[in-house]
């Protein structure tokens, strides 16, 4: 039972942190995208690398 209800107060938290880490993937993709445009090599592999950690984070979050 003890679990049910952590998992029911966890809800309002994860909503919120699902939204911030949808609010960064589109950030990032648009970074992403003005680089791509630019031809910057340097930051189109920053923008590849943290969108590998949001999606690493956002799996880990859809899997609570």
């Amino acid at each position: 039972m003890k679990q049910v209800m952590n998992g029911v107060k966890r809800q309002p938290e994860s909503r919120e942190k699902l939204a911030v880490l949808k609010m960064e993937l589109d950030y990032e993709l648009a970074v992403l995208f003005e680089a791509m445009e630019s031809k910057n090599k340097n930051q189109m592999e920053k923008s590849k690398e943290k969108l590998n950690t949001l999606r690493s984070q956002l799996i880990h979050l859809n899997a609570m």
